[in-house]
């Protein structure tokens, strides 16, 4: 537990803002890599999968917040929502480089949308997000009120679980990396549909709003 406190005495001492130039710097990395040559052959695709799959880990890692502090006490709680940003940021680029590097023409992209199951999924999964990110502030779940701020942005297990299954189905064979991701983050709900199941019996004909916690 000495360990943990030191840990989290550290951690009090570096600013979220770090995430979200470290993500800026390695998104801008990624595309000096793709015009040099150090994507591979193809480089857009290699371009696309990077972005994508780092978005993901970047919610995966903000959903593992909460249950780090319950279960190890270890609290990283300023970071979460620099986390979800930094992926929403990942996952627009993501976006945008299929839009108008991959695709091109832009007649051709609700046919694509509508023809590709795999993309079918990551566009639902993207939009689920969109509101996530407009809602990301203080100001937003004061206006919306806490319980009904908590209830939307438990969307991002949803769209967490849709990116994965968008990255698994990317793959023409089961690859071992993208169920990895789904595994984790079906864990992280489960953990978390545990924690509501247990909190509404503890608050059986307790009427009032927590304020103390965001979701996750």
């Amino acid at each position: 537990m000495r360990a943990v406190a030191a840990f989290n005495r550290a951690v009090r001492l570096v600013p979220p803002h770090i995430i979200y130039a470290a993500g800026f710097l390695h998104i801008a990395w990624l595309f000096w890599q793709g015009q040099t040559g150090g994507l591979g052959p193809e480089p857009i695709n290699a371009l696309e999968r990077a972005l994508g799959e780092t978005g993901l880990k970047f919610i995966i890692a903000g959903l593992a917040v909460t249950p780090l502090l319950r279960l190890a006490r270890v609290n990283l709680m300023r970071f979460r929502r620099a986390l979800g940003l930094t992926a929403f940021l990942y996952i627009s680029v993501h976006l945008l480089v299929w839009l108008v590097l991959d695709i091109g023409l832009w007649s051709e992209i609700w046919a694509d949308i509508v023809k590709r199951p795999y993309i079918t999924v990551g566009m639902a999964g993207f939009i689920l997000l969109v509101p996530l990110a407009v809602t990301s502030t203080d100001g937003a779940m004061r206006r919306m009120g806490v319980a009904a701020w908590r209830r939307l942005h438990r969307l991002v297990y949803l769209a967490a679980v849709l990116g994965a299954v968008h990255f698994v189905m990317i793959g023409k064979t089961w690859a071992l990396e993208p169920l990895v991701y789904l595994g984790a983050i079906l864990t992280l709900l489960a953990l978390r549909a545990g924690r509501l199941v247990s909190r509404g019996r503890g608050n059986a004909g307790d009427s009032r709003i927590r304020t103390d916690s965001f979701p996750g």
